[in-house]
């Protein structure tokens, strides 16, 4: 068995037509984040959790943001191709912890889409929680997103 941990934020923008997507899950009235893929923080932070389980470095090595075939991107697209690395590296989804900190947009009503969209994603449960920042730094003025992921691997 292996544990790996993933982290990501993203600022908010107010780009005309950027929607908001966490853990491929599309909110809503929310102001959408600033990446140059589709800057889904959940999504990126299960990516680097599995891959750093499996010992395969991050998301940045693997789809870097300086090639411009990754402007846009769909970041559960992106997931797909690291699930596909960790399960060719023998490695299984025990399971996945997500926790996403957000004073704006509230978490909870997307919460059981998200972890199903993500469930489906990784071939093992995922839990999603969200943590309001209640006011301190920069996720409590509202400038962006954060997730912390951890992900437990196991060779079937």
């Amino acid at each position: 068995m292996r544990v790996g941990h993933g982290f990501d934020v993203h600022r908010f923008t107010d780009v005309p037509g950027r929607r908001l997507r966490l853990g491929g899950v599309e909110v809503p009235g929310g102001r959408g984040l600033a990446g140059h893929s589709d800057a889904d923080v959940v999504a990126h932070a299960v990516a680097d959790a599995l891959l750093g389980g499996a010992g395969r470095g991050d998301i940045g090595e693997l789809f870097p943001d300086s090639d411009p075939a990754w402007a846009g991107a769909d970041s559960m697209a992106l997931l797909a191709e690291v699930v596909a690395l960790v399960t060719a590296d023998g490695w299984a989804v025990a399971n996945v912890d997500v926790t996403i900190v957000a004073d704006a947009p509230r978490i909870a009503p997307h919460r059981a889409a998200m972890e199903q969209r993500l469930t489906g994603a990784v071939g093992g449960p995922v839990t999603v929680k969200g943590k309001r920042a209640e006011g301190l730094g920069a996720l409590g003025r509202q400038e962006g997103i954060a997730c912390w992921a951890v992900a437990l691997l196991q060779r079937p």
